[in-house]
């Protein structure tokens, strides 16, 4: 008897589901108009990018590795893509400020010692 009411009890669920499923619309086919000769099937190209100052770094430092090969590029491009930009006199503060934050010192600094380190790092005149 119990096996009889479950079957009954499942057979019904079943039936209001797909009963359920029946009900919903299908979604709307929506059809996007042909391209017209005045309007081109493709956005045009952007403007091409400047190179960032580290792709800039990079074909510079390339340019200097000349024949180079193996171990001793590797090594010669570590160090020159980490070598760090000198300030020059005509440095801006803002622009003193964005190398400063950036040197890796000054990211694990905190508190007295990176205010002296940044007062130290914006003064440097060379």
């Amino acid at each position: 008897m119990k096996k009889l009411l479950s079957l009954v009890a499942l057979g019904a669920c079943l039936s209001f589901g797909a009963a359920q499923a029946q009900d919903k619309a299908p979604a709307p086919v929506v059809v996007a108009p042909a391209a017209t000769p005045a309007t081109p099937a493709t956005p045009a190209m952007p403007a091409a990018k400047a190179p960032t100052a580290q792709q800039s770094k990079m074909t510079t430092c390339n340019k200097d590795a000349g024949d180079k090969k193996g171990d001793e590029r590797k090594a010669f491009m570590k160090s020159c893509l980490s070598a760090k930009p000198a300030m020059t006199a005509k440095q801006t503060q803002q622009e003193k400020m964005k190398t400063c934050n950036a040197d890796d010192k000054a990211k694990t600094l905190k508190g007295d010692a990176r205010k002296a380190f940044m007062k130290e790092c914006l003064s440097a005149k060379a």
